[in-house]
């Protein structure tokens, strides 16, 4: 089975997570995955499978010296529908691109045109395509297909696993180091091909609850505070410039992912992030200085802040294993892929498990567009994405 093959199979699956369910994996579909590529792996030839109850797969290739990790997810984002997916291979002739329900434009994606002439999967405008992360699978089982088909070949021995609920941070929360026979390991969960990460977001939660005093509008004078209003104001003290949509690069923001809402109660959800860790503590201040200031001015018991630490920036794990990002620099450059170091705004499974002992840079797939109905992948990229790999692995 060739990756692109490989690819169009696993996208057949829906398997968006659910960060409303409490089990693991969050949604019975990556089960389904799961079991589909533990034997698939099986029937490839590596040793060791198992896909456990929580829905991680396990695999390991052997090989000469020390052993290797190669991971990535089988989740898809939940802020997309990842069901029915309807994929097709077009070659991009430039200009607008239609997609069905939608359409690819270099106006919104001026990237797109270096892309003329190749072959793109791509989506029917209705659906993300399910890239992040099925292609880092279909390229790991690609990879350990092909060196299982050249035994003269010779390489690391590799150990595998696809892991569930990424998208929703919950991606190495089960994860057994001890079912994972790797001192050092790589996500394949980036974007554009090419792209190597080792910096990520330092990361939080946060949770507003807004107490309010609700009367009859027409006796509410200096009495009534209207909890959604009050929840506005908070808004309003946080900088303005500093969401997602005013900054890139190593810019940290404020989220504000949702709010609801009366005059009784009224409740927001940010996400709080920054790449430099006093930046981002500096920001955990900030919001709980203004949620202070607003009980001062309400009320004491009027503003309820709650903080949650989520992930921290692998950067600060990995200086001292500088050697893996050097490793991966020569394997694009010897695949003719020019290496893009880049920091991610988010983060990876890698992150969490640098912090827990396992060394773990990301790397590229090659697809574009994530989370999105205009989500994309060139078929070069898939492929060039084995030949890195394999150059990556072998002695």
């Amino acid at each position: 089975m060739n990756i692109t093959e490989r690819f169009l199979k696993y996208v057949g699956y829906g398997t968006n997570s659910d960060e409303k369910s409490e089990t693991c994996p969050s949604t019975p579909n990556q089960l389904v995955l799961g079991a589909a590529i533990a034997e698939e792996l099986k029937a490839l030839g590596l040793t060791d499978v198992e896909q456990d109850a929580d829905g991680y797969v396990y695999g390991y290739l052997p090989g000469e010296g020390e052993a290797l990790g190669l991971i990535a997810h089988m989740d898809t984002s939940p802020a997309v529908s990842g069901d029915h997916i309807k994929p097709r291979i077009v070659t991009y002739p430039g200009g607008v691109l239609e997609l069905g329900a939608s359409t690819l434009s270099p106006t919104d994606y001026p990237f797109l045109e270096e892309y003329i002439g190749q072959e793109l999967i791509v989506t029917d405008g209705t659906t993300l395509l399910g890239a992040d992360d099925k292609a880092g699978v279909a390229e790991i089982v690609t990879l350990c297909e092909y060196l299982l088909a050249h035994p003269e070949v010779k390489h690391r021995p590799i150990a595998v696993c696809f892991t569930p609920d990424e998208e929703i941070g919950r991606g190495t929360d089960r994860f057994r180091m001890d079912r994972f026979p790797a001192k050092e390991a790589y996500t394949v969960d980036g974007g554009e091909l090419g792209e190597i990460e080792y910096e990520n977001f330092n990361a939080a939660a946060a949770t507003v609850k807004v107490r309010g005093l609700n009367i009859h509008p027409g006796s509410a004078k200096n009495k009534m505070k209207n909890a959604a209003l009050l929840l506005a104001e908070f808004i309003g003290l946080l900088p303005a410039a500093e969401t997602p949509a005013h900054t890139e690069g190593y810019e940290g923001f404020f989220h504000l992912c949702e709010m609801s809402g009366d005059e009784s109660s009224a409740e927001a959800t940010y996400i709080i992030r920054d790449h430099d860790r006093e930046k981002f503590e500096a920001r955990k201040v900030l919001m709980q200085q203004t949620a202070d200031f607003m009980n001062q001015k309400y009320g004491a018991g009027t503003f309820t802040l709650h903080m949650t630490d989520s992930y921290y920036n692998m950067k600060e794990k990995l200086t001292d294993h500088m050697y893996l990002i050097h490793n991966a620099e020569a394997a694009m450059q010897k695949a003719g892929v020019t290496p893009k170091i880049v920091a991610i705004r988010g983060s990876t499974d890698g992150a969490r498990l640098s912090y827990e002992g396992l060394p773990c840079p990301n790397l590229s797939t090659g697809g574009l567009n994530f989370h999105s109905i205009h989500e994309f992948i060139p078929i070069r990229s898939l492929e060039k994405m084995v030949e890195v790999l394999r150059n990556l692995v072998t002695l």
